[in-house]
Protein backbone atom coordinates (compact mmCIF):
# COMPACT_ATOMS: atom_id res chain seq x y z
CA UNK A 1 0.00 0.00 0.00
CA UNK A 2 2.79 2.28 0.76
CA UNK A 3 4.62 1.75 -2.22
CA UNK A 4 1.75 2.20 -4.10
CA UNK A 5 1.09 5.71 -2.74
CA UNK A 6 4.55 6.39 -3.51
CA UNK A 7 4.43 5.29 -7.13
CA UNK A 8 1.10 7.72 -7.01
CA UNK A 9 3.26 10.60 -5.77
CA UNK A 10 5.83 10.35 -8.05
CA UNK A 11 3.30 10.23 -11.34
CA UNK A 12 1.44 12.88 -10.06
CA UNK A 13 5.04 15.24 -9.91
CA UNK A 14 5.92 13.79 -13.29
CA UNK A 15 2.38 14.89 -14.94
CA UNK A 16 2.81 18.43 -13.13
CA UNK A 17 6.15 18.81 -14.08
CA UNK A 18 4.98 18.47 -17.49
CA UNK A 19 2.30 20.38 -17.28
CA UNK A 20 4.83 23.31 -16.12
CA UNK A 21 6.48 23.54 -19.08
CA UNK A 22 3.21 24.30 -20.99
CA UNK A 23 3.24 27.97 -20.84
CA UNK A 24 7.16 28.11 -21.21
CA UNK A 25 6.61 27.21 -24.68
CA UNK A 26 7.61 23.26 -24.42
CA UNK A 27 5.46 22.24 -27.35
CA UNK A 28 7.28 24.78 -29.82
CA UNK A 29 10.85 22.68 -28.58
CA UNK A 30 11.84 19.36 -30.96
CA UNK A 31 12.16 16.20 -28.71
CA UNK A 32 15.61 15.76 -27.90
CA UNK A 33 18.04 16.08 -25.39
CA UNK A 34 17.10 19.61 -25.07
CA UNK A 35 13.49 18.63 -24.40
CA UNK A 36 15.05 15.85 -21.91
CA UNK A 37 17.15 18.85 -19.91
CA UNK A 38 13.86 21.17 -19.75
CA UNK A 39 11.66 18.21 -18.39
CA UNK A 40 14.62 17.21 -15.81
CA UNK A 41 15.04 20.99 -14.71
CA UNK A 42 11.21 21.31 -14.70
CA UNK A 43 11.14 17.83 -12.61
CA UNK A 44 13.45 19.40 -10.31
CA UNK A 45 11.58 22.68 -9.58
CA UNK A 46 8.34 20.54 -9.43
CA UNK A 47 9.89 17.79 -7.21
CA UNK A 48 11.21 20.49 -4.21
CA UNK A 49 8.63 22.80 -4.40
CA UNK A 50 6.11 19.97 -4.14
CA UNK A 51 7.83 18.65 -1.12
CA UNK A 52 8.45 21.61 0.46
CA UNK A 53 5.03 23.31 0.41
CA UNK A 54 3.16 20.04 1.92
CA UNK A 55 5.81 19.92 4.09
CA UNK A 56 4.70 23.25 5.62
CA UNK A 57 1.48 22.25 5.20
CA UNK A 58 1.63 19.51 7.75
CA UNK A 59 3.74 22.00 9.85
CA UNK A 60 0.64 24.30 10.04
CA UNK A 61 -2.15 21.89 10.50
CA UNK A 62 -0.04 20.29 13.75
CA UNK A 63 0.60 23.64 15.03
CA UNK A 64 -3.08 24.84 14.60
CA UNK A 65 -5.45 21.38 14.22
CA UNK A 66 -8.39 22.91 15.80
CA UNK A 67 -11.11 23.83 13.15
CA UNK A 68 -11.58 27.31 14.73
CA UNK A 69 -8.06 27.79 13.56
CA UNK A 70 -8.26 27.23 10.36
CA UNK A 71 -8.20 30.99 8.77
CA UNK A 72 -5.05 31.50 10.80
CA UNK A 73 -3.44 28.46 9.43
CA UNK A 74 -4.44 29.46 6.00
CA UNK A 75 -2.85 33.05 6.07
CA UNK A 76 0.21 31.52 7.53
CA UNK A 77 0.55 29.04 4.91
CA UNK A 78 -0.02 31.35 2.28
CA UNK A 79 2.68 33.64 3.76
CA UNK A 80 5.16 30.75 4.86
CA UNK A 81 4.44 29.05 0.91
CA UNK A 82 5.13 32.43 -0.92
CA UNK A 83 8.21 32.94 0.69
CA UNK A 84 9.29 29.90 0.16
CA UNK A 85 8.11 29.20 -3.62
CA UNK A 86 10.68 32.77 -3.92
CA UNK A 87 13.57 31.22 -2.26
CA UNK A 88 13.44 28.31 -4.04
CA UNK A 89 13.12 29.41 -7.98
CA UNK A 90 15.72 31.93 -6.78
CA UNK A 91 18.16 29.43 -5.88
CA UNK A 92 17.76 26.83 -8.24
CA UNK A 93 17.24 29.16 -11.27
CA UNK A 94 20.69 30.88 -9.89
CA UNK A 95 22.06 27.15 -9.71
CA UNK A 96 21.05 26.00 -13.19
CA UNK A 97 22.00 28.96 -14.92
CA UNK A 98 25.35 28.69 -13.24
CA UNK A 99 25.82 24.71 -13.98
CA UNK A 100 24.55 25.13 -18.20
CA UNK A 101 26.07 28.51 -17.96
CA UNK A 102 23.16 30.41 -19.12
CA UNK A 103 21.85 34.10 -18.85
CA UNK A 104 20.07 34.62 -15.84
CA UNK A 105 19.00 37.78 -13.63
CA UNK A 106 17.17 37.81 -10.28
CA UNK A 107 14.31 40.09 -12.41
CA UNK A 108 13.57 36.44 -14.23
CA UNK A 109 12.80 34.97 -10.82
CA UNK A 110 9.92 36.84 -10.48
CA UNK A 111 7.64 35.65 -13.77
CA UNK A 112 9.18 32.36 -12.92
CA UNK A 113 7.71 32.48 -9.51
CA UNK A 114 4.22 33.53 -10.56
CA UNK A 115 3.98 30.52 -12.85
CA UNK A 116 5.38 28.19 -9.92
CA UNK A 117 3.27 29.48 -7.26
CA UNK A 118 0.11 28.38 -9.84
CA UNK A 119 1.02 24.47 -9.57
CA UNK A 120 1.77 25.34 -5.66
CA UNK A 121 -2.03 26.42 -5.18
CA UNK A 122 -3.11 23.55 -7.13
CA UNK A 123 -1.19 21.04 -5.16
CA UNK A 124 -2.14 22.84 -1.89
CA UNK A 125 -5.62 23.03 -2.88
CA UNK A 126 -5.52 19.02 -3.40
CA UNK A 127 -4.31 18.24 0.35
CA UNK A 128 -6.69 20.79 1.94
CA UNK A 129 -9.84 19.40 -0.25
CA UNK A 130 -8.79 15.78 1.48
CA UNK A 131 -7.51 17.10 4.77
CA UNK A 132 -11.50 18.78 4.85
CA UNK A 133 -13.42 15.30 3.59
CA UNK A 134 -11.45 13.80 5.92
CA UNK A 135 -11.99 15.63 8.98
CA UNK A 136 -16.40 15.81 7.66
CA UNK A 137 -16.10 12.19 7.77
CA UNK A 138 -14.42 11.81 11.19
CA UNK A 139 -17.10 14.43 12.37
CA UNK A 140 -20.10 12.28 11.11
CA UNK A 141 -18.68 9.09 12.72
CA UNK A 142 -18.30 11.28 15.94
CA UNK A 143 -21.91 12.20 15.89
CA UNK A 144 -23.07 8.93 15.03
CA UNK A 145 -21.19 7.33 17.79
CA UNK A 146 -21.66 9.94 20.62
CA UNK A 147 -25.71 9.73 19.60
CA UNK A 148 -25.27 6.00 20.42
CA UNK A 149 -23.57 6.52 23.54
CA UNK A 150 -26.38 8.79 24.87
CA UNK A 151 -29.07 6.31 23.82
CA UNK A 152 -27.58 3.78 25.41
CA UNK A 153 -26.89 5.38 28.90
CA UNK A 154 -30.66 6.78 28.73
CA UNK A 155 -31.49 3.01 27.84
CA UNK A 156 -29.56 2.08 30.82
CA UNK A 157 -30.50 4.11 33.06
CA UNK A 158 -34.02 3.50 32.23
CA UNK A 159 -33.08 -0.65 32.94
CA UNK A 160 -31.45 0.12 36.15
CA UNK A 161 -33.04 3.45 38.00
CA UNK A 162 -36.70 4.40 39.03
CA UNK A 163 -38.43 6.87 36.69
CA UNK A 164 -36.33 10.15 37.26
CA UNK A 165 -39.26 12.24 37.44
CA UNK A 166 -40.84 10.28 40.60
CA UNK A 167 -37.60 10.61 42.25
CA UNK A 168 -37.14 14.23 41.80
CA UNK A 169 -40.78 15.00 42.52
CA UNK A 170 -40.83 12.54 45.96
CA UNK A 171 -37.57 14.96 47.58
CA UNK A 172 -39.60 17.84 47.00
CA UNK A 173 -42.76 16.29 48.27
CA UNK A 174 -40.14 15.01 51.04
CA UNK A 175 -38.72 18.84 51.60
CA UNK A 176 -42.45 19.91 51.82
CA UNK A 177 -43.14 17.11 55.03
CA UNK A 178 -39.63 18.26 56.99
CA UNK A 179 -41.11 20.63 59.99
CA UNK A 180 -39.97 24.58 58.87
CA UNK A 181 -38.33 24.46 62.22
CA UNK A 182 -35.33 21.99 60.62
CA UNK A 183 -33.85 23.85 58.19
CA UNK A 184 -30.65 21.82 57.83
CA UNK A 185 -32.62 19.08 56.71
CA UNK A 186 -35.20 21.21 54.32
CA UNK A 187 -31.79 22.83 52.93
CA UNK A 188 -30.82 19.12 52.78
CA UNK A 189 -33.05 17.56 50.26
CA UNK A 190 -33.66 20.95 48.26
CA UNK A 191 -30.03 20.73 47.45
CA UNK A 192 -30.67 16.79 46.43
CA UNK A 193 -33.33 18.15 44.69
CA UNK A 194 -31.76 20.66 42.57
CA UNK A 195 -28.76 17.85 41.89
CA UNK A 196 -31.63 15.41 40.18
CA UNK A 197 -33.13 18.23 38.30
CA UNK A 198 -29.57 19.36 36.83
CA UNK A 199 -29.08 15.10 36.18
CA UNK A 200 -32.38 15.01 34.46
CA UNK A 201 -31.86 18.25 32.33
CA UNK A 202 -27.93 17.94 31.02
CA UNK A 203 -28.20 14.22 30.27
CA UNK A 204 -30.03 15.67 27.24
CA UNK A 205 -26.98 17.95 25.83
CA UNK A 206 -23.99 16.67 24.83
CA UNK A 207 -22.17 19.50 26.75
CA UNK A 208 -23.06 22.13 29.24
CA UNK A 209 -21.51 25.76 29.99
CA UNK A 210 -18.93 25.37 33.17
CA UNK A 211 -20.99 28.07 34.73
CA UNK A 212 -24.17 25.63 35.41
CA UNK A 213 -21.65 22.50 35.90
CA UNK A 214 -19.57 24.64 38.73
CA UNK A 215 -22.63 25.81 40.26
CA UNK A 216 -23.90 21.95 40.35
CA UNK A 217 -20.51 21.03 41.63
CA UNK A 218 -20.78 23.68 44.81
CA UNK A 219 -24.24 22.14 46.01
CA UNK A 220 -22.62 18.92 45.37
CA UNK A 221 -20.05 19.66 47.50
CA UNK A 222 -21.98 21.15 50.04
CA UNK A 223 -23.93 18.21 50.29
CA UNK A 224 -20.71 15.94 51.27
CA UNK A 225 -19.78 18.57 53.24
CA UNK A 226 -22.68 17.74 55.75
CA UNK A 227 -21.22 14.27 56.27
CA UNK A 228 -17.40 15.05 56.23
CA UNK A 229 -17.45 18.96 57.42
CA UNK A 230 -13.99 20.21 57.88
CA UNK A 231 -12.51 16.86 56.88
CA UNK A 232 -12.89 17.67 53.20
CA UNK A 233 -11.40 21.47 52.02
CA UNK A 234 -12.49 22.71 48.63
CA UNK A 235 -10.92 26.03 47.05
CA UNK A 236 -11.89 27.55 43.79
CA UNK A 237 -9.74 29.77 41.60
CA UNK A 238 -12.35 30.13 38.22
CA UNK A 239 -11.07 32.92 35.26
CA UNK A 240 -14.37 34.65 34.74
CA UNK A 241 -13.60 34.00 30.84
CA UNK A 242 -13.69 30.51 31.81
CA UNK A 243 -17.71 30.29 32.33
CA UNK A 244 -18.69 30.68 29.06
CA UNK A 245 -16.77 27.53 27.93
CA UNK A 246 -18.52 24.19 27.56
CA UNK A 247 -17.49 20.90 29.50
CA UNK A 248 -19.30 17.68 29.43
CA UNK A 249 -21.87 17.55 31.87
CA UNK A 250 -21.02 15.09 34.82
CA UNK A 251 -17.37 15.62 34.30
CA UNK A 252 -16.61 17.79 37.18
CA UNK A 253 -18.23 16.32 39.52
CA UNK A 254 -17.25 12.79 38.57
CA UNK A 255 -13.64 14.10 39.13
CA UNK A 256 -14.94 15.26 42.48
CA UNK A 257 -16.47 12.25 43.20
CA UNK A 258 -13.62 10.13 42.48
CA UNK A 259 -11.39 12.25 44.89
CA UNK A 260 -13.62 11.62 47.81
CA UNK A 261 -14.12 8.22 46.97
CA UNK A 262 -10.61 7.02 46.95
CA UNK A 263 -8.66 9.09 49.23
CA UNK A 264 -8.74 9.51 53.10
CA UNK A 265 -10.61 12.38 54.57
CA UNK A 266 -10.21 12.94 58.44
CA UNK A 267 -9.43 15.47 60.94
CA UNK A 268 -5.57 14.18 61.06
CA UNK A 269 -5.86 14.58 57.33
CA UNK A 270 -8.09 16.70 55.97
CA UNK A 271 -8.88 16.09 51.84
CA UNK A 272 -7.88 19.19 49.85
CA UNK A 273 -9.31 19.94 46.59
CA UNK A 274 -8.92 23.14 44.54
CA UNK A 275 -10.37 23.91 41.13
CA UNK A 276 -8.49 26.09 38.74
CA UNK A 277 -10.13 27.00 35.30
CA UNK A 278 -8.77 29.47 32.20
CA UNK A 279 -10.45 29.98 29.08
CA UNK A 280 -8.47 26.62 27.56
CA UNK A 281 -8.32 24.18 30.74
CA UNK A 282 -9.94 23.28 34.10
CA UNK A 283 -8.06 21.34 36.76
CA UNK A 284 -9.26 19.33 39.19
CA UNK A 285 -6.49 19.03 41.98
CA UNK A 286 -6.15 17.41 45.14
CA UNK A 287 -3.87 15.98 47.89
CA UNK A 288 -2.98 12.67 47.11
CA UNK A 289 -3.64 10.31 50.43
CA UNK A 290 -4.99 7.18 49.25
CA UNK A 291 -7.76 4.79 51.10
CA UNK A 292 -6.29 2.33 53.13
CA UNK A 293 -5.71 -1.00 51.78
CA UNK A 294 -8.48 -3.02 51.74
CA UNK A 295 -10.85 -0.90 49.98
CA UNK A 296 -11.19 -1.28 46.49
CA UNK A 297 -8.85 0.66 44.14
CA UNK A 298 -9.77 2.89 42.02
CA UNK A 299 -9.90 0.70 38.28
CA UNK A 300 -8.91 4.17 35.98
CA UNK A 301 -12.67 2.71 34.23
CA UNK A 302 -14.33 6.50 35.01
CA UNK A 303 -11.24 8.11 33.33
CA UNK A 304 -11.29 6.14 30.69
CA UNK A 305 -14.81 6.37 29.47
CA UNK A 306 -14.02 10.29 30.28
CA UNK A 307 -11.46 10.40 27.68
CA UNK A 308 -13.91 8.55 25.07
CA UNK A 309 -16.80 11.29 25.70
CA UNK A 310 -14.37 14.64 24.89
CA UNK A 311 -12.76 12.55 21.88
CA UNK A 312 -16.91 12.25 20.88
CA UNK A 313 -17.26 15.99 21.13
CA UNK A 314 -14.12 16.61 19.56
CA UNK A 315 -12.00 18.47 21.88
CA UNK A 316 -8.73 19.56 20.62
CA UNK A 317 -6.56 18.20 22.85
CA UNK A 318 -6.21 15.14 25.10
CA UNK A 319 -7.15 14.93 29.08
CA UNK A 320 -4.07 14.97 30.98
CA UNK A 321 -3.38 13.51 34.26
CA UNK A 322 -0.58 14.65 36.79
CA UNK A 323 0.63 12.97 40.07
CA UNK A 324 3.55 13.90 41.92
CA UNK A 325 4.91 16.14 45.43
CA UNK A 326 1.82 14.95 46.74
CA UNK A 327 -0.84 15.61 44.76
CA UNK A 328 -3.67 13.65 41.86
CA UNK A 329 -4.81 16.29 39.18
CA UNK A 330 -6.72 15.69 36.16
CA UNK A 331 -6.66 18.36 33.26
CA UNK A 332 -9.92 18.58 31.14
CA UNK A 333 -9.93 21.18 27.79
CA UNK A 334 -12.72 23.30 28.04
CA UNK A 335 -15.33 23.45 25.20
CA UNK A 336 -16.03 25.77 22.53
CA UNK A 337 -19.50 27.08 23.62
CA UNK A 338 -22.64 25.99 21.95
CA UNK A 339 -25.56 28.08 21.40
CA UNK A 340 -27.41 29.92 24.55
CA UNK A 341 -30.11 27.15 26.10
CA UNK A 342 -31.74 27.76 29.24
CA UNK A 343 -29.79 27.25 32.01
CA UNK A 344 -30.33 23.55 33.95
CA UNK A 345 -28.77 24.56 37.24
CA UNK A 346 -29.71 27.77 39.30
CA UNK A 347 -26.80 29.80 39.33
CA UNK A 348 -24.58 30.07 42.32
CA UNK A 349 -24.67 33.09 44.97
Amino acid sequence: MRMKKHWVLGAAMGVMAALELLPRGILKTPFGLGWLGSYAVSLTFTVALWLGNVYLWRRGLARWPQPTATARRLWWLAAASLAYTLLTTVVLGAGFAWVARWPWALPQALPETGLNLVSTLVVLLIYESRHTLGQWELNLRRADQLAQAQTQAQLDALAQQLDPHFLFNSLNTLAALIEPTNAPAQEYVEGLADLYRYVLLSRERPTVPLADELAFVRTYVALQQVRFRSKVQVEYAIAPAALARHVAPLSVQGLVENALKHNEASQARPLHLRLTATPGALRVENSYQPRPAGLAPGTGTGLANLRQRYALLGAGQNIEVVQGNGLFAVVLPLLPGAPAEPCPFPASP
